[in-house]
């Protein structure tokens, strides 16, 4: 039974002193940041709950405080005498080795008590799942128990497969001198193996892996079992997912020994795929970064990939990444010298001299909004709309918005996100008359500029004396004009704007400029060549305003179109752990990182 404390804390007890070199532990610990790094003072505690029992040693109380939501633990000693002592151990190998001594503090003069400061329980950037406990020194030493060491997601560790939620075998079986071992999941993200076509002794069991197969402390050799009679047995059902210490995307695989020839074989690591969505979901979820709040290291691919996230809970119901939308925002609406998030400073609210960045953080936050509906988002999309319409500049082309503060160009990302964003503030302003006459002027001078050619698809940018520039056509830019001019409709009525968007998604779904055998095709996709890391994420940017236009239109054209490119990415472009590359048609050189994951994970959604 967990007891939750809602008074002030240990009130009473003496400041925490730090320890003496005499104190240290014996192994130094690196310290861990998560949502915040060790040593936080417990003052600062969102949360205090006790999961294991305190203990006694010699009349004094040793006790392990929690707090869930900050992913963090102390420990205190009371009813002591000075001298007396307490810390925290912490392990990384399921409590078989451990760092000591973590925090020990000391009571001083008079004082009957004392406590530690507050230590990460475990480290999702470091991808190792830890366990704490709470020791003390009075005339003796004793610990309490080791907290969650249990994984438990929708179920938990040790769950009878009998109680599976379906059984998919997400990679081929192995075989070892006849017997046959598989690796089972289900659609709870729970998994098991079994061992068929065995004898007497042969044994089977599942490791787990928080990171990718690389290493699997404390997973190793979970649920084993031998054959005791027939010729068959299995494992317990295993954990994948570890919500409370935010570890997604475990993997896991099966192994088996022969007894005869005490021999093993393993299956190759495999994550499961509980729905397509999901699977792609954990994978992209394993690559954020908690502490920094963002996916490392790239301001606006970092933007555009939170939208992707939010757009997933929004049209699955899936909200367990919401706390990532909140710690987003939290940690990164301040400033940040030029090298912490991007090239340039970021000075606030988001914004920098790259006018496109900062629009595509814009766009994020109208997406928080819309699945959260707290107002601090739409303010700040309010915010970024307000600073990148300063750079509409009717005295060069009539019109649109430049790329950068310095007004070198004018291209078509940068006034696509801005007529996607512009229209999206009035949409969700009651009242607005100010950003609906700014859409309907944006949307008529896209339409007008030039940027759209004679084949109905969108070049990257404008001359200097405002021309179409003929430069390479991306499949973002298509789709940032399809969402823009698709919010503008909303914002307006205006069917001008309706039907050219669906123009440029009539080009851009059948042309051989962006499209391959029907799949999205970059230029950069094809023989021999690689995409940088702004190219990796255009094809989802595609995806995201294809699938708000077939939702808005119903045209089974664009709904197809969709399936084509989800099935294509399922079938030919993913791998065991559910990572999607940069070829939706499969294919090599293909490369592999959370932007072409957020990049599928988009197209999947839709």
């Amino acid at each position: 039974m967990i007891r939750v404390l809602v008074t002030s804390l240990l009130l009473g007890l003496a400041p925490v002193t730090p320890p003496s070199s005499t104190d240290s532990a014996s192994t130094a610990a690196a310290v861990v940041c998560t949502l915040s790094c060790d040593t936080l003072d417990p003052s600062r505690t969102r949360q205090e709950i006790f999961p294991v029992p305190e203990r006694q040693v010699n009349g004094r109380r040793v006790v392990l405080h929690v707090s869930d939501v900050d992913g963090m633990g102390w420990a205190s000693i009371d009813n002591g005498v000075a001298g007396d002592g307490v810390w925290l151990d912490r392990s990384w190998d399921g409590g078989a080795t451990w760092e000591g001594l973590l925090g020990r503090a000391t009571i001083p003069g008079s004082w009957t008590g004392t406590r530690t400061l507050m230590y990460n329980v475990t480290d999702p950037v470091a991808h190792k799942r830890g366990l704490l406990r709470a020791c003390g020194d009075g005339a003796g030493v004793v610990c309490t128990d080791w907290i969650y060491p249990t994984v438990c997601d929708v179920t938990c560790d040790r769950t009878d497969a009998g109680q599976a939620n379906g059984d998919t075998q997400p990679v081929p079986s192995t075989t070892l001198f006849g017997r046959v071992i598989r690796l089972h999941v289900d659609r709870n993200s729970m998994a098991w193996g079994t061992l068929e076509a065995g004898g007497p002794g042969d044994e089977v069991w599942l490791d787990r892996s928080w990171d990718t197969g690389a290493s699997w402390p404390g997973g190793s050799s979970l649920g084993r079992v031998g054959v005791t009679s027939g010729t068959s047995t299995r494992t317990t059902m295993f954990a994948t997912r570890d919500p409370r210490g935010r570890h997604y995307g475990g993997a896991v695989r099966a192994c088996g020994r022969e007894a005869a020839h005490a021999q093993g074989s393993c299956t190759a690591w495999a994550r499961p795929t509980p729905t397509r969505t999901a699977a792609a979901a954990d994978a992209l979820a394993y690559s954020y970064d908690p502490y920094a709040a963002w996916w490392p290291s790239s301001w606006w691919n970092s933007a555009a990939t939170l939208t992707a996230l939010t757009a997933f809970a929004a049209r699955t119901g899936n909200h367990q990444y919401d706390w990532m939308i909140a710690r987003t925002f939290d940690v990164n609406r301040g400033t940040f010298a030029a090298g912490q998030r991007s090239s340039d400073p970021v000075e606030g609210n988001f914004i920098s001299r790259s006018i496109d960045d900062t629009a595509w953080w814009g766009l994020a936050w109208i997406g928080a909004y819309d699945l959260t509906r707290d107002a601090r988002y739409l303010s700040m999309a309010t915010t970024i709309a307000a600073y990148v319409h300063q750079f509409w500049d009717t005295g060069t082309c009539g019109g649109g918005v430049w790329w950068d503060r310095e007004r070198t160009y004018k291209n078509a990302v940068t006034i696509g996100l801005y007529l996607r964003l512009a229209a999206a503030v009035h949409n969700r302003t009651p009242g607005d008359t100010t950003w609906a006459q700014r859409s309907r002027t944006a949307g008529d001078w896209y339409l007008a500029s030039g940027l759209i050619n004679a084949s109905g698809l969108v070049n990257d940018g404008l001359t200097t004396d405002c021309r179409n520039n003929g430069q390479t056509v991306w499949t973002y830019n298509q789709g940032l004009g399809i969402g823009g001019l698709l919010e503008t409709w909303r914002a307006t009525g205006d069917t001008r704007y309706l039907t050219g968007a669906r123009r440029l998604a009539d080009a851009g779904t059948t042309s051989p400029v962006l499209t391959a055998g029907g799949v999205l095709t970059e230029s950069c996709d094809t023989g021999t060549r690689t995409c940088d890391d702004n190219q990796k994420q255009f094809k989802g940017v595609f995806a995201r305003y294809l699938t708000d236009l077939a939702q808005a239109t119903g045209a089974a054209t664009y709904q197809q179109f969709g399936r084509r490119q989800s099935d294509s990415i399922w079938s030919t472009d993913r791998d065991p752990l559910n990572r999607v590359g940069q070829r939706w048609a499969g294919g090599t050189p293909n490369q592999v990182d959370w932007r072409t994951q957020a990049s599928g994970l988009e197209a999947l959604t839709g």
